[in-house]
């Protein structure tokens, strides 16, 4: 091979990685935007909420609440889609007289502010603290659902919530990409690292992780590293035959909400 053409072969991996850097919000997230003015329509008490963290940064939420609840969880969704979808799943925690309080990440749904893993982890510490003036920590709870897991456990991690609950989670974030792209140094590249392996030992709280034994995407070995992190305030609950996006399908998953609820 002759030396112009490795140095051809340099410039393309170059720019294939100058690319890749670029263009990973856009792969990572798929984000569900609302209109200013959009109006939310559920027929479970609701109120919307904005939370104002910094000039052009403003953050939708929604909260639905109990005439006496138990306490209130922070559910931190998926990569997809806003809390308009999303809000669906509040059903599932206030059948056990919990409120509830979605918020989508920025650009998503009606949230505004330029996209970053340091930005959105402030975003939802500011929304922690904000709640916390309604809802002692004693009864908050953090969800992390898929992506949302690791911006829980670092909440999680920087707090002292009554409980962490973990829906299909990650090792770290480096480790999913690099299953499918295992040839990009994707240390090098990533933006968003979300090391959920070194946020999970210092917190301080019971971790209740629910993973599908059948996730192609985020596989349950993530989850069972993840418990052996500290066996002792960790606990693996696995969904036999669940997927990544149907744990909700199960008995056996509100089968095991109820009990750490109520618990």
């Amino acid at each position: 091979m002759l030396l112009h053409d490795i140095l051809y072969i340099i410039a393309g991996a170059a720019v294939l990685l100058v690319i890749a850097y670029f263009i990973q919000d856009r792969l990572i997230f798929k984000p569900e935007r609302l209109p200013a003015d959009f109006q939310y329509k559920y027929d479970i008490p609701f109120k919307e909420l904005f939370f104002d963290v910094s000039e052009g940064v403003r953050i939708n939420g929604l909260h639905f609440f109990r005439p006496h609840p138990a306490g209130l969880i922070l559910y931190l969704h998926g990569n997809t889609r806003s809390i308009k979808g999303w809000a669906k799943y509040a059903r599932d925690f206030l059948r056990y007289n919990y409120d509830v309080v979605l918020v989508d990440y920025r650009g998503f749904g009606k949230s505004t502010g330029r996209r970053s893993e340091t930005a959105i982890l402030g975003d939802i510490q500011f929304v922690y603290e904000a709640l916390l003036k309604q809802c002692p920590a004693g009864g908050l709870i953090i969800y992390g659902r898929s992506i949302g897991s690791g911006f829980a456990a670092k909440i999680a991690a920087d707090n002292t919530p009554r409980y962490l609950i973990l829906d299909s989670p990650y090792y770290n974030f480096r480790k999913v990409v690099e299953r499918f792209i295992p040839l990009l140094p994707v240390r090098y590249v990533l933006r968003y690292h979300l090391r959920t392996d070194l946020w999970l030992p210092r917190v301080r709280c019971h971790t209740y992780i629910l993973h599908g034994t059948r996730d192609w995407l985020i596989p349950i070995r993530h989850s069972e590293r993840l418990q052996k992190l500290n066996p002792s305030r960790i606990t693996l609950i696995r969904i036999h035959g669940g997927g990544h996006n149907n744990l909700n399908t199960f008995p056996e998953y509100h089968n095991f909400i109820r009990d750490i609820l109520k618990e």
